[in-house]
């Protein structure tokens, strides 16, 4: 399982918030499909949202800590029926580059833009 530091939770939290749930887990608990499909999911997304379908608050920490120990990913937050889970990608994706910082653009280059 992946240790997070209180700064990077407090960060990937942060990241979280606008994020819905992508895999929804029911009353059958954690499958083998629901399995399959968080890894899919963490291959594509390093960040995701995971909502159990489950009013028993220790079952649900106890599903968390078990997706966290089988797919090697870090729990960054568990509210109520709504769990994040954060695995870093094997890959980076690169970023865009930012805009060099001069003079800021006119009214009539932002609407150039549009």
């Amino acid at each position: 399982m992946l240790s997070l530091s209180v700064t990077q939770r407090r960060d990937l939290k942060a990241r979280a918030h606008a994020l819905h749930p992508v895999v929804i887990i029911g009353n059958a608990g954690l499958t083998p499909a629901v399995l399959g499909e968080i890894e899919r999911s963490l291959k594509s997304h390093d960040l995701m949202k995971i909502r159990v379908m489950n009013d028993d608050r220790d079952a649900r920490a106890a599903m968390l800590q078990e997706i966290c120990e089988l797919m090697n990913a870090g729990p960054v937050q568990h509210i109520g029926k709504v769990l994040v889970v954060y695995r870093p990608q094997e890959k980076p994706i690169a970023k865009a580059p930012k805009r060099p910082k001069g003079k800021p653009l006119t009214k009539k280059q932002l609407a150039s833009r549009s």
